[in-house]
């Protein structure tokens, strides 16, 4: 009796000092104006519940608070805003009193001079650095031929294998990046780059705790041992003085460039290269496959499409920039997977004043979660909008509509949306044009806060 008593006691107690903590939280991010909306624990907030049930803990707490609310989500105080008008708002208006707002650890793990953190003139210069790299030119004769060349090789070799798409999509578009950026001096450095990247990249979405084990901790670890790499590839291109033609040797030669880089801005702006596209693309090629498989009518059409290029080839000649702009189903069947899957959420703003939006008054400091996620299911936009739909798309209106926010928007609509287009185009011409595929079966999707197969998504490869 006397056991369950203390059990009670300390139960009681707990759920005392849960409530206490709680209440402080509350008490602590009360001000007028602001949002409704909960703020979950001290430190953690609602992190937890907001990693592990993604989209229905947004519309639970829409559902209670409306389209505009309050939070405390990776480490920061957070309005989520759900309303389109204002997404688009935010989205047009960076500089009046809001700049980009990514959690402390993505800028710890990213690098402080990285595209997405910086703002005002300094963004305006490091994004004009990247577009000459990824310019409609630089595609056409530099980046297209590259591409090409590794998706032939990458995809050689499948038939008659059971293979994880997932495992071979994030290879393809880390080792197709990494061609890019460094040349033939990737494949020296690829075999310890792509672990030391795949923490990298786990670290990013985390709470920023400094302790051991953490996914924090080991991303910190994973950027100092990239950067150590990259370090040693910048070095060594200085000492043998030779002429390269990739993404690094360009911002390496400041004589011919306008954007005089430091090597400390040159290596954040690999790695951002890196994660950016290597998240979109795998995902994106990855879900294209399950989709494909799951529809077979879209599978045909697609395949009509490549074969008919391939038809006017020779079995070695590469895809040039003429077949890409004729692969108009393709790349519907991007844009639909994009917006089905959601491979972005959304994208975090940061206030730098005390602001009023659509009424309510945001502190400075806040951070702003512009959740881009819903919009793809509007079925005024999007008639019938959970079926996977391509045609949709070949209505080119559809392209340039006002709240089309899957690759972005604004002065931050992502960079490198054609170079991505263009290797997720490559891949799925070599891969239709060789294979067919079945799912062996039994590997379950996960879709926030990414879109993953936690334990793969295995397929039997056959040559078409």
């Amino acid at each position: 009796m006397a056991v369950l008593l203390m059990v009670l006691v300390a139960v009681l107690f707990l759920f005392c000092i849960s409530s206490a903590l709680l209440r402080l939280n509350e008490v602590r991010y009360r001000k007028k104006g602001l949002p409704p909306g909960t703020m979950g624990w001290p430190v953690f907030g609602e992190t937890t519940e907001f990693l592990k049930q993604g989209p229905n803990f947004m519309k639970n707490q829409r559902a209670r608070y409306g389209s505009i609310f309050k939070s405390h989500i990776l480490g920061c105080p957070t309005i989520v805003s759900m309303d389109p008008e204002l997404n688009r708002y935010i989205l047009m208006n960076e500089g009046k009193g809001l700049v980009p707002g990514y959690p402390q650890s993505m800028l710890d793990i990213l690098g402080n001079r990285n595209i997405a953190a910086v703002h005002g003139s300094t963004h305006k210069y490091m994004r004009g650095a990247l577009l000459s790299l990824i310019s409609p030119t630089m595609i056409r004769e530099r980046l297209l031929p590259t591409i090409d060349e590794f998706m032939r090789t990458h995809l050689s070799n499948w038939d008659t294998k059971i293979i994880d798409i997932q495992q071979m999509t994030k290879e393809m578009a880390l080792l197709s990046a990494l061609k890019q950026i460094a040349g033939t001096d990737s494949c020296s450095i690829s075999q310890a780059f792509m672990p030391e990247f795949f923490r990298l990249v786990l670290g990013t979405l985390s709470l920023p705790i400094d302790l051991p084990g953490t996914n924090y901790r080991q991303g910190v670890q994973a950027r100092k041992n990239i950067v150590r790499m990259l370090r040693q590839l910048i070095d060594g291109r200085r000492a043998s003085k030779l002429n390269h033609q990739d993404m690094l040797g360009r911002l390496m030669r400041t004589e011919e460039n306008k954007f005089k880089l430091t090597d400390e801005e040159i290596i954040d702006q690999i790695i951002t290269i890196l994660y950016s596209g290597y998240e979109t693309v795998s995902t994106t090629s990855m879900m294209a496959v399950k989709y494909l498989h799951d529809h077979p009518r879209v599978l045909q059409e697609l395949r009509k499409e490549h074969l008919a290029i391939r038809e006017k080839k020779r079995p070695e000649d590469p895809i040039d920039l003429n077949d890409l702009k004729s692969m108009r189903f393709t790349r519907a069947v991007i844009f639909e997977t994009s917006r089905l899957a959601t491979i972005v959420n959304g994208v975090l703003r940061k206030t730098t004043k005390e602001m009023e939006l659509n009424r309510f008054v945001i502190p400075k400091g806040w951070r702003i979660y512009v959740y881009t996620r819903e919009i793809n299911y509007d079925p005024y936009l999007y008639p019938d909008p959970f079926s996977f739909n391509p045609w949709r798309w070949l209505d080119k209106s559809l392209e340039s509509q006002n709240y089309l926010f899957i690759f972005g928007g604004g002065t931050r609509q992502c960079p490198g949306k054609e170079l991505g287009i263009a290797e997720i185009s490559t891949f799925l011409h070599y891969f239709v044009t060789r294979y067919r595929w079945e799912e062996v079966g039994g590997d379950s999707l996960m879709k926030f806060p990414r879109v993953e197969a936690p334990n793969g998504l295995h397929i039997r490869v056959s040559s078409h």
